[in-house]
């Protein structure tokens, strides 16, 4: 996959946005950290920009935010256009979990659905306390491998080709049993 721009400069402007994030809603770090469930210390970094979020992490900031994931990256990026080349779909990366993150159709205010491309590596587990937007709709379509996705405290084994659909309202859990890499499309539609 190739990257419309270097990850350093995404990951300014993110640094950037959840520093304003917090200052919008009037939150110290301290109070941030109590919400998000993730260390003072670690905020600081992240808003500073000395420091990438794990997805992990990420998710618990979308959350608090009442964001989804796509719609707090798209945040950082210039005014989307209606058409979306390939070579211009934002990527984001959390090089710890190996997890790759494409916006395809990247969120647009005034649409409520969007498309993401995910690609997991083999044995990742990446887990999502809380939804971002409670009630959100996913459809997950699997164009390669296999990924388990527990919703509601059913996990579900997703092939190539199959498609799951749900409302989120509480967590999610997806894992790649392997051997290989698995890659979907999700799409996302707020309530």
């Amino acid at each position: 996959m190739r990257e419309l721009e270097a990850p350093a400069s995404v990951d300014a402007r993110l640094a950037a946005r959840l520093g304003m994030l917090r200052t919008e809603h009037g939150w110290s770090l301290d109070e941030l950290s109590r919400r998000a469930g993730v260390s003072r210390s670690t905020l600081s970094r992240l808003e500073r920009g000395e420091l990438s979020p794990t997805t992990t992490v990420l998710g618990r900031l979308c959350t608090v935010y009442g964001r989804t994931m796509s719609r707090l990256l798209m945040e950082v990026e210039a005014e989307p256009p209606h058409l979306v080349p390939a070579a211009q779909q934002p990527v984001w990366r959390d090089a710890r979990s190996g997890f790759v993150r494409r916006s395809v159709s990247p969120p647009h205010a005034g649409l409520r659905a969007e498309i993401i491309e995910g690609t997991l590596d083999a044995g990742t587990d990446i887990a999502y306390e809380n939804a971002p937007v409670p009630g959100v709709e996913q459809h997950i379509w699997v164009l390669e491998g296999t990924v388990e996705i527990t919703v509601d405290g059913t996990v579900h084994t997703v092939r190539q080709g199959d498609c799951l659909r749900f409302r989120l309202r509480g967590p999610s859990h997806f894992h790649c049993p392997g051997p290989h890499p698995v890659r979907y499309a999700l799409m996302i539609v707020l309530p």
